[in-house]
């Protein structure tokens, strides 16, 4: 958020809720700006505008202004649903966010029904007095159906399903080519094919971004080597392939699907470390001694041949029973990943793990079963050798940088502290709930959040403390600019291990291997990868969001077979209208209308976190456990509707 050189105007990005009003932050006062809809001036959520203060307050004592002028569209793509009515067709947009409906003219519908999903481009609006105008860019399917839902989820977030022709042809090439280029590359790379190399993944997983070599040395001490798909070998810059990868930024793992970033030809086979087939990979080589210490490391491009391909189940059955294929080197990089893992924690990292909700399917994509994913050891030993991985190329390339003064730029993974009016908030939050959080100064300590989450490691309020405590940090973002990473506690990190999913691992590679080539690079390059870390964050953003998105729609749809059943929950949310409660075991939210408490009149009292009864003074707070029944569910607005008994 900034301010104009003009006295009167504000300039900053806005939020619009679902009722149609709009809310600029304003850094120089205590409270967003709100925006009627009427003042709205044809901008939409997210937009960039110019705001002018009209005078007066709203009902929740916030400043009120006006939009004056569009500076930059958010978007110009939406996923709605065709409607008609007496002959004018128009589409109503999914995001609830969307005040407005989209005018579609009658002779431009083209294949697309009445009821079918559909993507529009917006035209240009700037008539407040009038409907938007859009055209029809993609039919999706009919609306309800579980595809077309997880496609258009995708679509309204700039992720396409397929690729164009020309890239997934670019991808086709470079297969059909493979044996010519492994004949001619294979010589110029550090040979790793006859070291012990092994894969660790889900069940599911279909690409391989990541291998562990291991190998003990005669002084006592172990090479392990982390090894990354070379995709930036194979996706070279101005190609068709690298700017379709750039725009899509990341893979997008739907409940059902994963939306790749890459054709299926390169993520799944190319550039996947799959078992038993020699394979390019970007590794980071450490020698490591039995306290886990790296004594030297190694980058550099290599050729690898991986012997096994784990499950995270299977390699934590090896580990617990302490026999089977690999289990020496299984048990030994556990017990290292362990040591790093305390190191960590001692430094201040916080570990912000929550129990996640996975579901299982029908045919149709229906929710049959729910249940939560187990977080093992084996998680925990791959995240640590990553963690480990990321941190010493983003230690590397910092410390080349300045040494060699060159003009290559390094792309960051940074984590800024904790702002300290959400840091005091989220003390009062934790107070409320009978926890205490100190705050040093104006901000906290990653150890005081440590201690916290340990305090209420089991408790009932834990996912929904550790929830409010992420929300009130800073978001992690990429940025050619090094600030460290609070919630790591690391003064240097990067993403180098996962490209065939996040392009920014890929820009990593590139960056590495520019460094180790002693490559310089002009400053107009470096302008264009600080506008690159902000696209790839704005991308990060649009990924979780159609994740989380996918997820809730499938909680929605699990809940509303359920009608009229009862259930065990946790209070997350009060408001003046209602409580919303967290459902036990699926994680299912919805909300308690306080028009359906029949007992007594209740209001919100917002510095105690509850809503309390007028006549019998009953609370019903942040955190309480309830027993309540589902008496609603909206499949298509995703809303669940709860009745506290």
């Amino acid at each position: 958020m900034k301010k104009t050189t003009h006295p009167y105007l504000i300039t900053g990005l806005i939020s619009i809720n679902s009722r149609g009003v709009g809310f600029v932050e304003d850094e120089g006062g205590k409270d967003d700006i709100e925006i009627p809809t009427e003042n709205l001036n044809c901008a939409l959520n997210k937009d960039e505008v110019e705001v002018r203060l009209t005078g007066g307050k709203s009902q929740r004592e916030r400043p009120l202004g006006a939009v004056m002028k569009i500076v930059k569209r958010a978007k110009d793509k939406f996923v709605g649903v065709l409607k008609q009515e007496e002959g004018r067709f128009f589409v109503k947009p999914d995001d609830w966010r969307c005040y407005a409906d989209f005018r579609i003219d009658a002779k431009k519908t083209g294949n697309a029904k009445e009821e079918d999903k559909v993507l529009i481009k917006m035209l240009p609006w700037n008539d407040p007095g009038r409907s938007p105008e859009a055209e029809i860019v993609e039919v999706i399917g009919r609306a309800g159906e579980h595809n077309t839902e997880m496609k258009a989820l995708a679509l309204a977030r700039g992720f396409a399903s397929s690729f164009p022709d020309v890239v997934e042809r670019e991808a086709r090439l470079l297969k059909q080519n493979e044996k010519t280029i492994f004949v001619e590359e294979i010589p110029k790379r550090k040979d790793f094919r006859g070291v012990t190399t092994f894969t660790i993944d889900p069940v599911d997983a279909k690409d391989f971004d990541d291998a562990l070599s291991f190998k003990q040395l005669q002084n006592g001490n172990y090479e392990i080597g982390v090894h990354i798909a070379d995709v930036s070998f194979f996706v070279r810059e101005k190609t068709v392939l690298d700017a379709e990868a750039r725009e899509r930024g990341f893979s997008v793992y739907l409940v059902d699907r994963t939306i790749p970033m890459l054709p299926e030809a390169l993520s799944n086979d190319l550039c996947s470390l799959n078992p038993n087939e020699d394979k390019f990979a970007f590794s980071a080589v450490f020698e490591i001694n039995e306290k886990a210490e790296v004594l030297s490391r190694w980058f550099g491009r290599t050729v690898i041949r991986s012997d096994k391909r784990f499950t995270y189940e299977e390699a934590q059955e090896i580990i617990n029973k302490k026999e089977g294929i690999l289990s020496e080197e299984l048990l030994v990089l556990n017990r290292l990943a362990k040591i790093m893992q305390e190191k960590n924690n001692a430094a201040g990292a916080i570990d912000f793990a929550q129990d996640e909700v996975k579901f299982e399917l029908d045919k149709d994509g229906w929710p049959i079963r729910a249940y939560k994913k187990p977080h093992l050891e084996t998680h925990k030993l791959v995240e640590e050798w990553m963690l480990l991985a990321n941190r010493e190329v983003a230690e590397f390339l910092s410390h080349a940088r300045e040494k060699q003064k060159s003009k290559m730029p390094v792309l960051y993974r940074i984590h800024d502290l904790p702002d300290s009016e959400k840091i005091g908030e989220l003390a009062l939050f934790v107070r409320a709930l009978g926890h205490h959080l100190p705050i040093t100064g104006k901000s906290v300590t990653a150890k005081d959040l440590q201690q916290l989450f340990k305090k209420i490691e089991g408790e009932a309020e834990e996912a929904l403390i550790k929830t409010t405590a992420l929300r009130s940090m800073s978001k992690a973002v990429y940025s050619t600019k090094n600030i460290g990473h609070f919630g790591l506690a690391m003064p240097f990190y990067t993403h180098f291990t996962s490209p065939i999913r996040r392009y920014a691992d890929l820009l990593i590679h590139r960056m590495l291997a520019g460094h180790l080539h002693g490559e310089k690079m002009e400053a107009q390059e470096w302008a264009e990868y600080e506008r690159l870390a902000e696209h790839i964050t704005e991308k990060e953003i649009g990924a979780a969001e159609a994740e989380r998105e996918s997820v809730k729609m499938k909680k929605v749809e699990y809940m509303s077979e359920r009608v009229g059943k009862e259930f065990d929950g946790v209070i997350s949310g009060v408001t003046e209208w209602g409580v919303y409660i967290e459902e036990t075991e699926t994680k299912s939210e919805g909300m308690a209308a306080l028009r359906n408490f029949g007992d007594d009149f209740y209001a919100l009292d917002e510095k105690h976190y509850c809503i309390k009864g007028a006549r019998t003074g009953k609370k019903y707070s942040l955190g309480d456990k309830v027993r309540f029944k589902v008496i609603g569910a909206d499949t298509e607005r995703k809303t669940l509707d709860y009745k506290i008994i």
